[in-house]
């Protein structure tokens, strides 16, 4: 079994733009807050950015990288020190052939967005974008107006729950990372 004890992943250059066809309010909403969202639920990447996992394992395990698709790598062993190693592909992820720590790093992100993907940041910058507009501290109101009574309540958590209340969380099912 492979421990992973540490994964930094650098902040990209640019993210990927976002979809057209949003509403004003949608438009408005930072583009990069919505691609942070979206990354930190899903393990792909579409812009290319730095990332290193140090772990530890025995040889012959396999460990598959939970981030990708890796554009390139370089790996490295500590024995005395970290000293350059050419790590193989087995059928199950990389290959380790020796028992200890390594040090891998990586340039992750490559690709078009899919077309599910595009929808959705769309489903969720839309929902932040009619969010934003209402109160953002309100969870709840009534309103009495002549004799019809209005009510309106949301969770506390509904702009920590948005990817899931917005519908983006389903159509990311497929991209999603295995914890």
């Amino acid at each position: 079994m492979v421990d992973v004890h540490s994964q930094t992943e650098a902040i990209p250059a640019a993210y990927p733009g976002a979809p057209d066809g949003l509403s004003d309010k949608a438009a408005a909403i930072s583009s990069n807050v919505v691609w942070q969202r979206i990354e930190a639920y899903i393990g792909r990447r579409y812009t290319e950015r730095e990332i290193e996992w140090v772990l530890e394992g025995s040889a012959g395990d396999q460990w598959r990288p939970p981030i990708g698709p890796l554009v390139s790598r370089v790996a490295r062993f500590w024995g005395d020190q970290w000293e350059l190693l050419t790590l193989l592909d087995g059928p199950h992820g990389i290959c380790l052939p020796f028992d200890g720590s390594y040090q891998i790093t990586a340039t992750v992100g490559a690709g078009p967005v899919p077309a599910a993907v595009s929808e959705a940041y769309r489903r969720l910058a839309e929902y932040l974008g009619e969010a934003k507009r209402s109160n953002p501290n309100l969870s709840s109101y009534k309103m009495d107006v002549g004799g019809l009574d209005i009510s309106y309540e949301r969770p506390m958590n509904w702009s920590a729950r948005a990817l899931i209340h917005s519908g983006a969380a389903d159509l990311l099912r497929h991209y999603r990372r295995a914890a």
